[in-house]
């Protein structure tokens, strides 16, 4: 990627263009592919992502004015200009569409008393695949919050951005979200997958060099949009929330896997496939960074096929384009194969020697089109700097 095409600098470019000045600052946040380690966030539990190359960057001013604008740009260069909103003003509820994203946050900064009231002019850019399922909205947030803290000369530790990004999701956006995607945009590093352990909130960052093992993550975006606000995410979190009530414990993570037959007895019969699943991805995402720590790259393959099987007969969020990326990558030779984020659409991944790359791509190529389905994205994921200032 040179330089001229980097989403910093188009949303630099852009904002010279639109507002007749160079803004302050630049400031970008990655998407992420989650390695192993699904819909366990919100129940304390473990995760395991990396950062995507990809990114979304803000260009930023600040005003004295208390209002803030927010631009940004479409794939044909065009930009799309949300209506201004007074930031002493933003509640729940007074923002929609897009730009309820950086809205939510420049609230979630105000009420954690961070002066960003004098507001600010913001130019996005950026090239995350939207609704893939890759944390675009997250990328999005991370690198407002970013921007407005630069502008306002706060420099606040991440896992604090985190929970405030999370916050402005939950809260003013309306989608019940974990702290995963967040964490995983503000704080991964390059060459490296974050083992993150949410109950305490401790960070380990794993090597994770798949060229070397002669292997790579293939990222198939299905093009089957998700939609966590509408969909059966909040209803999944909350039968966990309900489970663990039940079952007397803090949460899910709780729950030892040695243990598991004899507690899902002990809870309705529709809440025991999501504990089932939330129980043995933990475990899974625990044996996976084992793997990764000991240099056996390739043996994460079963655990990664392991964790769709759960994802879709247990937790039921997958779908048939997911199913289809998943079984086509597997029957060309990839070592482990599974969907990624929260389900319903969005993206899989697949562990592929690099060696069977193209007859890989062909199979889920073929797979699609004997389904009379839209053509999938492929790329491989190699895992790339977290969020950061860049000019």
């Amino acid at each position: 990627m040179t330089q001229a095409t980097t989403p910093a600098a188009k949303a630099a470019e852009a904002f010279q263009r639109l507002h007749g000045r160079a803004p302050d600052g630049v400031w970008s946040a990655p998407g992420r592919v989650n390695l192993i380690g699904e819909h366990t966030d919100y129940n304390d539990g473990y995760v395991l992502p990396f950062a995507l190359p990809h990114r979304i960057a803000v260009a930023a001013s600040p005003r004295a004015d208390g209002v803030m604008t927010v631009s940004t740009m479409g794939d044909d260069g065009g930009l799309q200009e949300a209506d201004p909103v007074v930031v002493a003003d933003l509640v729940p509820g007074t923002v929609k569409g897009w730009a309820a994203y950086p809205g939510g946050v420049a609230w979630a900064l105000r009420e954690q008393g961070i002066a960003v009231t004098g507001g600010a002019d913001l130019v996005i850019a950026g090239d995350v695949p939207a609704g893939a399922g890759l944390s675009s909205s997250h990328a999005l947030e991370c690198a407002v919050a970013l921007a407005l803290l630069g502008l306002a000369g706060v420099d606040a530790e991440r896992p604090d951005i985190a929970r405030w990004v999370q916050r402005s999701e939950n809260d003013f956006v309306g989608a019940p979200t974990g702290i995963l995607d967040q964490t995983a945009s503000l704080c991964c590093i390059e060459a490296h997958a974050l083992f993150y352990d949410v109950r305490s909130g401790k960070p380990e960052q794993v090597a994770f060099d798949a060229a070397a093992s002669g292997l790579e993550v293939l990222v198939i975006d299905t093009r089957a949009s998700h939609a966590l606000v509408d969909g059966g995410y909040g209803a999944r979190r909350a039968g966990c929330e309900r489970a663990a009530g039940i079952l007397g414990i803090p949460a899910l993570r709780d729950v030892d896997i040695a243990e598991l037959d004899q507690t899902l007895v002990r809870l309705p019969e529709e809440l025991r496939p999501l504990v089932r699943h939330v129980v043995t991805e933990n475990d899974r995402v625990l044996r996976t960074v084992e793997l990764l720590r000991s240099g056996r790259l390739a043996e994460v393959g079963p655990l990664l096929s392991g964790s769709h099987a759960s994802l879709r007969d247990d937790y039921r969020v997958s779908c048939l384009e997911l199913d289809i990326a998943v079984d086509s990558a597997m029957a060309a030779g990839a070592l482990g194969a599974r969907m990624v984020g929260g389900g319903f659409g969005g993206s899989a991944i697949a562990l592929v020697p690099v060696e069977r790359h193209d007859e890989v791509e062909r199979s889920v190529l073929a797979g699609f089109a004997s389904r009379s389905l839209t053509r999938p994205r492929l790329f491989t994921a190699v895992p790339s700097a977290g969020a950061g200032r860049d000019r």
